[in-house]
């Protein structure tokens, strides 16, 4: 009798180890396709998500985004920056004049990043090698523009209840508005893995001017106004939106 793949977990997910064809089949692959759209990927970001019904549960989110124009950005989000991370949510960024053309009702699906670059709290890794004092420059000009764009999140692997697949509806996303709203100890556990003074980042970061609030929804979020998708039957010979 075939062993049960539930009790089967490779990597995190449900399934067995990759066999040596795949291996060869993904090595081969690897080296003879084109990966364009991958390829774009310019900006590598890490910081906390908070869930949209839930605030009391957070994903360290890794980010691989690249620039669609100068008013949107597409992130992919992974649950580490290991080679067998877990691709758990997207993320759309779109800057302030892209936000000011949405209806009241989808700006309150996006939340603000003002207090992630004040605090540090929204940090860019530094690669090894490569100079403070020129990353924190290259650091800051991106945080420029980061601090006053909005991002829509959404995630559909709940790797931090342990799921061992992507299950469920996905769960939108929103993040913090300043350090005290974060467990105890989960800023600086971060912050020695990946040997960060978020502290020194909000300093130098002081200058940068915080935008008027709008009409996002990460103020309701944290008032207890959260957002939770929900299934619903429909006729789908029909069609609609």
């Amino acid at each position: 009798m075939t062993e049960d793949i539930r009790n089967k977990c490779a990597h995190g997910a449900q399934g067995e180890e990759l066999s040596t064809q795949n291996k060869v089949l993904n090595t081969l692959a690897g080296a003879t396709q084109t990966f364009t759209p991958i390829k774009q990927v310019c900006a590598y970001l890490n910081a906390f998500h908070v869930y949209a019904d839930d605030i009391k549960r957070h994903v360290e989110a890794y980010h691989y985004c690249s620039h669609l124009n100068e008013d949107l950005r597409q992130c992919i989000i992974y649950d580490s920056d290991k080679p067998d991370a877990r691709l758990i949510g997207v993320e759309y960024m779109i800057s302030e004049r892209n936000f000011d053309t949405l209806d009241a009702e989808e700006q309150k699906l996006w939340h603000m990043h003002i207090g992630e670059v004040k605090t540090g709290m929204l940090i860019m890794p530094k690669p090894a090698g490569v100079p403070e004092a020129a990353w924190e420059a290259a650091e800051n000009k991106e945080m420029e523009q980061i601090v006053r764009w909005y991002g829509k999140t959404f995630h559909f692997w709940q790797v931090d209840r342990g799921d061992k697949l992507p299950l469920g509806l996905p769960k939108l996303m929103s993040s913090y508005l300043s350090e005290d709203q974060a467990p105890p100890g989960l800023l600086d556990d971060r912050d020695l893995r990946l040997g960060v003074d978020r502290k020194r980042k909000a300093e130098v970061r002081s200058y940068m001017p915080e935008p008027p609030p709008k009409g996002d929804g990460t103020k309701d979020v944290w008032e207890g106004r959260g957002i939770r998708l929900e299934a619903k039957q429909c006729d789908s010979r029909k069609g609609g939106q």
